[in-house]
């Protein structure tokens, strides 16, 4: 497994498991602000920060998910796809040695790791119960909308690094497949992640009711309506 800093670890059985992955040309230290926010609020979870596999070949002395290096819309989904399945792996890995259930388990990803992580849900169903893209992209639009998974976009207007359209044609496309998400693009952010940033995290955590949940509630009204004798 990449190195990993683990922020936070309950003493009692973790309900919730975070795990953060940065994006090209960082480590993991990058994210330890937003998981330290997390922290803050959710007590009870099992936080970490994954690092990338491998040098990056664009920025000394951090770490890259995939080459960026002759990186085109052509072979970007290519690249993407075959990194996929040890960042798959990597998931797994940290969700065994924490008990927590793919359900319960949110992956958040900045820029490249963004980009994984919602690739990544692409590819393997019921992967985690959320997951946080911030200032990413698709290597290519979906074709699916995850099942079950709460999909939660977060993008600055002024980013330079990932344009902000990015965002807004991957929202359209998933809205039009059925998929649960939301979609907040912020003024006159940047290609960064900010206190406001790590409040909107914490306030879609908090305040999103998952699609599901919101369907099984209604089913289970509907069968009990049904079920009710007509007076």
């Amino acid at each position: 497994m990449s190195d990993a800093i683990i922020l936070q670890q309950p003493a009692q059985t973790a309900q919730q498991l975070l795990i953060l992955h940065h994006g090209v040309g960082a480590s993991a230290q990058h994210m330890l602000p937003l998981g330290q926010r997390l922290a803050l609020q959710f007590p009870k979870a099992f936080i970490v920060s994954v690092q990338a596999p491998s040098p990056s070949d664009t920025q000394p002395g951090g770490a890259q998910w995939f080459s960026e290096q002759g990186l085109t819309d052509d072979n970007h989904a290519e690249r993407v796809a075959a990194v996929v399945p040890a960042f798959i792996q990597n998931l797994r890995f940290w969700q065994q040695s924490s008990g927590v259930e793919p359900s319960a388990t949110a992956v958040l990803g900045f820029g490249q790791g963004a980009t994984l992580a919602l690739e990544a849900a692409q590819v393997h169903t019921g992967l985690a119960g959320r997951i946080v893209a911030l200032s990413g992209r698709y290597a290519q639009l979906p074709n699916h909308a995850p099942d079950k998974t709460t999909l939660h976009f977060f993008h600055g207007k002024s980013d330079p690094v990932v344009h902000y359209g990015h965002c807004v044609t991957a929202a359209q496309r998933l809205v039009a497949l059925g998929g649960d998400l939301t979609a907040d693009v912020i003024p006159y952010l940047g290609h960064e992640i900010t206190t406001e940033v790590m409040d909107l995290v914490v306030e879609r955590f908090v305040g999103h009711i998952p699609k599901h949940h919101w369907d099984a509630v209604l089913q289970a009204a509907a069968q009990q309506a049904a079920a009710t004798p007509k007076p």
